[in-house]
Order: structure tokens, then sequence, then C-alpha cells
């Protein structure tokens, strides 16, 4: 199965810290991760130099996933020129198109 995340809640960091990263990590995650986008103070999450963020890059080389951080949030906390490599900008419409034929099945918010 083909998932995407979104990732809005203040849970964000401990699920994809200790649930998500280590098990895509370990290629013990059970679904195919295409795409995650960030929203508000989780964008920090994509930050070079962060223990998450340095570990997303890690995923990022090994598994392509996209990455992308809500534009308007990364920039209001100015973020947007500190994501780690590989990651982006933008908004849904740069979402929908960045997973436009990835076969995508579920879009999982947490």
């Amino acid at each position: 199965m083909k998932v995407a995340y979104i990732f809005s809640s203040q849970n964000s960091h401990m699920i994809l810290d200790k649930m998500i990263v280590p098990q895509l990590l370990n290629d013990k995650h059970g679904a195919e991760v295409v795409g995650m986008m960030f929203f508000a103070d989780n964008t920090f999450l994509l930050t070079k130099g962060s223990s998450v963020g340095d570990r997303l890059a890690k995923v990022l080389e090994s598994k392509k996933i996209l990455l992308m951080a809500c534009n308007i949030c990364a920039i209001e906390r100015g973020i947007d020129d500190k994501l780690i490599d590989g990651a982006c900008i933008g908004c849904f419409p740069d979402l929908y198109k960045a997973l436009e034929g990835s076969g995508v099945e579920q879009v999982i918010t947490l």
C-alpha cells in the first residue's frame, strides 16, 4: 500500500521520531511512503541539524520520498532556507502535483 502523511498535530514529532522514521530506516514500516507534508511547528522537523531532520535526510536519500513543508509555515518560522537537502516548500496544489501519478492509496493525518 502507498501512503502519504500530513503532519499537523502537536504529537507529530513523537510519532515520526519514535515510530515512522525508525521503521523506514529499518525497512519495517509495512507501507510504501510516497510523501510527507509538514505544517505549523512541524516544519522544524525538516531543518538541517535537527535530530529528526538529519534522519529524514537519510530516509530521503534511500527512499526518494517527497518531503514538503508548508510554504507559509516555513517562511513565518524563518526556516524556508534551512531545510534538509531534497526537502521543499509548497502548498496543497504543489503537493497534489508532486504526488500525481504516485499511486498513493491512503492519506494519513497525524
